[in-house]
């Protein structure tokens, strides 16, 4: 016949057994979350060598943050591979609207493919997830920017005036949520289409 004693501790024991149960569940529930997430974000830089992470370079069009290009700029990557059609209509922009005080800073033109698949990957490890990221950044098949066809301008009064007079040189805002994202989207002086509400089209 068990004791009194072992009686008593009989009830504490299952419910530190229960409790040590549910605490190695919520441990395993995490590591697989945190799993999922990982194969999540590696699926998008899959074209990422797994030796060498990328970074990427003035090559592929990356502009620093702190040092926005003038439209006028002839020597770096990101504006020299923009459409033609797209670079002047922004010269173009860009001198009428230099008597009202508006620069055009551009914080991205053209990028490379693997700068594109980068800047994706850093997005889904941000937003942690690839609906969220896609909201914001095209695919490397799917960005104007890949093709030289979409440029960013940096400050508020620069995107405001491009948004309100762009037109004229066929300048458009293209997604509803990127104030800042522009592209050549019809001829001089026509109408602009009704933006996309954002990256996915």
């Amino acid at each position: 016949m068990a004791s009194p004693a072992s009686r008593t501790d009989s009830p504490s024991r299952r419910r530190l057994a229960v409790l040590a149960i549910g605490a190695a569940l919520a441990v395993i529930l995490t590591v697989v979350a945190v799993l999922l997430a990982m194969t999540t974000a590696a699926s998008f830089t899959a074209g990422m060598t797994a030796h060498a992470p990328f970074s990427p370079t003035e090559a592929d069009g990356m502009i620093p943050a702190e040092a926005p290009l003038t439209v006028s700029d002839d020597r770096h990557p990101a504006m020299t591979g923009l459409d033609g059609d797209l670079r002047e209509a922004l010269r173009s922009a860009q001198a009428a609207a230099a008597p009202e005080g508006v620069v055009f800073d551009v914080t991205s033109g053209w990028r490379s493919e693997e700068y594109q698949r980068w800047l994706l990957g850093d997005a889904v490890r941000t937003y942690g997830s690839e609906a969220l990221a896609r909201e914001y950044v095209a695919s490397p098949q799917d960005s104007s920017h890949v093709t030289g066809r979409a440029v960013d301008i940096g400050s508020l009064d620069a995107q405001l005036w491009i948004i309100e007079h762009g037109r004229e040189w066929g300048l458009c805002q293209t997604y509803a949520n990127e104030r800042w994202h522009f592209e050549k989207a019809t001829d001089a002086g026509g109408e602009c289409p009704e933006p996309k509400p954002d990256a996915r089209g």
